[in-house]
């Protein structure tokens, strides 16, 4: 998604602990006021566990 970068990723997932769901990812981004296309990107993944923000990223930008 070229509108969304890995830096706008990261600030969604500060304080995110892992392993960490799908669900727990969303939420996290919630509360540290993401922009609605992150969000949506992370709730769109296919994944549904991710063991680190590596994993994450990779899912996002794959």
């Amino acid at each position: 998604m070229a509108d969304l970068s890995p830096i706008d990723l990261q600030k969604a997932l500060h304080g995110m602990g892992y392993p960490a769901e799908k669900k727990d990812l969303v939420e996290c981004a919630r509360r540290n006021h993401a922009d609605k296309k992150v969000v949506e990107r992370l709730d769109g993944l296919k994944q549904d566990h991710f063991d680190g923000p590596n994993e994450v990223q990779k899912a996002v930008f794959s």
